[in-house]
């Protein structure tokens, strides 16, 4: 799989470490523990399209968001993270 980095252009997914999916956000520290309990454990399993953290630590160190078919492992599109949409 090959992922094309905004910064390096194609590489290979070997330089990328996976962090998961993109969408959970933190919750305060005020929203309690069952607040944390869902983010820190509770994720759908998607079968299709999907957008992921991947971080570029082979590369240029930076963090992206990539949209990826699950099923197919097929890469729509790899932006930085601090550029990319909620």
């Amino acid at each position: 799989m090959r992922i094309d980095c905004p910064y390096c252009g194609p590489r290979e997914s070997g330089e990328f470490t996976y962090r998961g999916d993109a969408l959970p956000v933190r919750p305060t520290p005020d929203g309690g523990e069952d607040a944390f309990f869902d983010y820190a454990y509770l994720r759908d399993n998607v079968a299709g399209p999907m957008r992921e953290h991947w971080y570029h630590g082979g590369g240029c160190r930076a963090w992206l968001v990539v949209e990826r078919n699950t099923t197919t492992h097929r890469i729509a599109s790899a932006t930085p993270a601090s550029k990319a949409e909620r």
